[in-house]
């Protein structure tokens, strides 16, 4: 068996190493580092959680060695797709270079550019950053990137899915020919596959396991759930994953929940919460500082259950993860495999669990032809209790929602009408009938000296001449029949 101190690795790194408590490489570690070392491109292709992020770090911080770094001109640069797996690979940097005096800068958003601002200033042997505020660095004039002698792109199958390809390419561009690149993915895209053959030279590929495979220590099963109606799914569905945890008892220490939307994280981590589960959402709508509170909290074991969308499907290492339950089955059966690599890692056991609804079922069989395997059926373990029966416990945003029954409104708006309706003939009953006037005799009149109707809809005055108003003569106000008089 292949030990790092075959690799031929700094000695301040392997001592780093054997602090942390590693002793054999990793099938893609031992396959990446020697290639690396020699200053070779290399392509490594692995399933999550097979040790990428030491591939790549291990050999730069042994290259890295001598030199020196000046000012806003880095000597290496790792992309990342996501803050937090750019806040990981910094947190092993820290790690394994801790006996040397290499210094590194983390770009991410959410953090004030004056504190990265200032870093950059000093100089820094590595760059870790996520490809948009590494730009914005660079378009305000405080980056040059013509000194990276070593450039590792991390998940690059996730900077696809999150259209990071373009900003990479011009990356790319923006570096020196001459520099060593380290490409790791989980999948080979066809447009992946394009972004290696232009910007590697003659890489060293080093694939460990058949594309799309999922480990071999997860315990994989699927839930298949219908609702009993559609305004119900929501909250039934939730009611299933709470019996899924509860089935599994002191065997789920801790879990990840993955859903498809931002919503529906919040919305499980909420209703989780209220059933007395110690749960916490994570997804990126919420600021970088509550979000790497909430991880912490989750690696040091005061959160029990994270709710998470696919921020946290890709790179974040968190080895003892029990369990990983698929809320909703991923649109994209990429994410599948990733969702559930975030538990089985560094040789542990794990087990995923997924439920699917029948409007999610074509994208659960384009999962199974991924992972090429039938994923095992389970019984509903809250069929028994939601079977004929409402859920007395339904979460309040069901419980709140307002009825939209047009017949008990129609009743209820016409209960008023009616009772006025009935009231009536009793009021008309009650009142004495006036008594008949006799008839007045009528006189006759001119038709000129009868009384005009209204006809100004504007409530103007009827003796108003239109156009003079209170400034017409009198002589003109007067009726035909008082100008008949004075002319005789």
């Amino acid at each position: 068996m292949t030990k790092f101190t075959d690799l031929n690795l700094d000695p301040k790194v392997l001592k780093a190493v054997a602090d942390a408590g590693y002793e054999s490489p990793t099938p893609i570690q031992a396959g990446a580092i020697p290639p690396a070392l020699q200053g070779r491109d290399v392509l490594g292709i692995a399933q999550t959680g097979t040790g990428k992020t030491a591939s790549f770090t291990l050999p730069m911080i042994t290259l890295l060695g001598r030199g020196r770094a000046r000012a806003r001109m880095p000597r290496s640069l790792v992309l990342c797709p996501t803050r937090e797996l750019a806040a990981q690979v910094a947190e092993n940097f820290d790690v394994y270079a801790k006996n040397t005096k290499l210094t590194k800068a983390l770009l991410i958003g959410g953090v004030s550019f004056k504190e990265q601002d200032a870093a950059i200033d000093r100089g820094v042997d590595v760059l870790i950053a996520t490809p948009g505020r590494l730009l914005d660095h660079f378009e305000r004039g405080k980056l040059l990137l013509t000194g990276v002698q070593i450039m590792v792109v991390d998940e690059a199958d996730r900077m696809l899915d999150m259209g990071f390809i373009p900003d990479i390419e011009r990356i790319f561009q923006l570096t020196p020919f001459t520099r060593q690149t380290l490409f790791f993915s989980a999948t080979m895209a066809p447009e992946i596959e394009r972004i290696t053959n232009t910007f590697l030279q003659a890489p060293e590929r080093i694939e460990v396991a058949r594309q799309a495979t999922t480990s071999e220590n997860i315990k994989q099963s699927v839930c298949m759930f219908k609702a009993s109606r559609r305004d119900r799914e929501g909250s039934e569905k939730r009611r299933v994953l709470r019996a899924l945890i509860d089935a599994e008892g002191d065997a789920c220490t801790n879990a990840i929940v993955f859903c498809n939307r931002k919503t529906d994280v919040d919305i499980t981590a909420k209703s989780l919460r209220k059933y007395g589960y110690n749960a916490a959402a994570i997804h990126g709508d919420l600021e970088q500082k509550q979000r790497m509170e909430t991880l912490d909290k989750f690696r040091n074991g005061d959160l029990r259950i994270l709710c998470a969308s696919d921020v946290a499907a890709r790179g974040l290492d968190i080895p003892a993860v029990s369990h990983v339950f698929n809320f909703d089955v991923p649109s994209h059966a990429e994410d599948y495999v990733h969702r559930i690599g975030r538990t089985g890692r560094a040789g542990r056991k794990g087990t995923a669990m997924m439920i699917c609804t029948p409007r999610d079922e074509k994208y659960f069989e384009a999962v199974e032809k991924l992972v090429q395997m039938e994923i095992p059926r389970i019984e509903n373990p809250a069929k028994s209790e939601s079977s004929g029966k409402v859920d007395e416990n339904a979460d309040q945003e069901q419980r709140e929602k307002p009825k939209r029954s047009r017949s008990r409104r129609a009743k209820k708006d016409d209960a008023p009408q009616q009772q006025a309706e009935e009231a009536k003939p009793q009021q008309a009953a009650e009142q004495p009938k006036p008594e008949k006037k006799a008839d007045a005799p009528k006189q006759h009149e001119h038709k000129n000296d009868r009384p005009k109707h209204n006809n100004n809809r504007r409530g103007k005055r009827e003796d108003m001449i239109i156009g003079m108003g209170d400034d017409a003569p009198t002589f003109i106000r007067l009726s035909f029949a008082e100008r008949r008089a004075l002319a005789s």
